[in-house]
C-alpha cells in the first residue's frame, strides 16, 4: 500500500487505499475543529491516478490536465528526516517538535488562545487542547513529545486518504495521508513515512510533494 508519484504527473495509489472526502468544520473566527467526512468514495482501484496539478476537471481524479498545462511537478522538498530538522520546544504539560515549512494551513492551532500560548501553560483545559492539536495537525508539523519519557505521541490512525475540502476558506486543500503511508518519489526515493503527512494537490507548493498552504491562493482551487 503506497503512493507513487509520476514525473510532472498524478500522484499513483495502490489498490485497498480508503479514499474520502472531507470537509473543515470551523468556529466562528475560522479556525477549524475538526474534519466531517462528506463523501466516501471506497477504497482504490489498482493503480488510482489523483490529480496533483490542480487543474482536472474530474478532481480528485487526474483527466491529463498536466500534460495540457506543462506542468513542472518537480519535486522541492529537502528530504530531511524530521527527527533531524524539526525544532524542540519546551511546553509545562508537553514539549513540541515543530517543523514550519510543513504548515498546510490546516487551522487547528488557532482555535481559542492558540497553540503557543497553551504550550506555556498546564491548566486541564490547555493541556487538552496541547493534546487535540499536537495529535490532529494534519501535515504532522507538529508532534507532541512525553517530557518524562522524550517518546513521541502519535494517535493510532488507520490508513486511509482524506481529500481536504477547506469550506472555510472556500478551497480545495491537500490530501492528507493517514496512518503511515510511504510515499515514493519520481525518482524512486523513498520519502519518510509518517503518520500524518500533506500532499500537495494544487500543483503550486514550494515544498512539493509536500503541501504549504498556497491552494489557498489559487484560483483553480476554489469550491464551485
Amino acid at each position: 500500500m503506497k503512493i507513487t508519484i509520476t514525473k510532472n504527473g498524478p500522484y499513483v495509489v495502490d489498490a485497498g487505499v480508503p479514499l474520502k472526502e472531507v470537509d473543515s468544520v470551523a468556529d466562528r473566527d475560522g479556525s477549524v475543529l475538526a474534519y466531517k467526512e462528506q463523501t466516501d468514495h471506497g477504497e482504490t482501484s489498482a493503480d488510482t491516478y489523483l490529480c496533483r496539478c490542480g487543474h482536472s476537471a474530474n478532481k480528485p481524479f487526474c483527466d491529463g490536465h498536466h500534460a495540457k498545462i506543462g506542468f513542472d511537478g518537480t519535486e522541492t522538498n529537502d528530504r530531511t528526516d524530521y527527527d533531524k530538522s524539526a525544532e524542540l520546544i519546551r511546553g509545562k504539560a508537553y514539549d513540541v517538535l515543530d517543523k514550519p515549512e510543513l504548515c498546510a494551513t490546516g487551522r487547528f492551532c488557532d482555535v481559542g488562545i492558540g497553540f503557543g500560548n497553551a504550550l506555556r501553560r498546564a491548566d486541564d483545559a490547555d493541556k487538552q487542547y496541547v493534546e487535540h492539536v499536537g495529535c490532529t495537525c494534519p501535515s504532522g508539523r507538529l508532534t507532541l513529545v512525553d517530557k518524562h519519557t522524550g517518546q513521541k505521541i502519535e494517535p493510532e490512525l488507520e490508513k486511509e486518504l482524506y481529500l481536504v475540502r477547506d469550506v472555510p476558506a472556500e478551497h480545495l486543500g491537500p490530501i492528507y495521508a493517514r496512518g503511515g503511508i510511504p510515499v515514493t518519489g519520481a525518482d524512486g526515493f523513498q520519502y519518510e513515512v509518517r503518520n500524518r503527512v500533506t500532499l500537495c494537490r494544487c500543483g503550486e507548493s514550494e515544498n512539493r510533494p509536500f503541501c504549504d498552504g498556497t491552494h489557498l491562493d489559487c484560483k483553480h482551487m476554489e469550491i464551485e
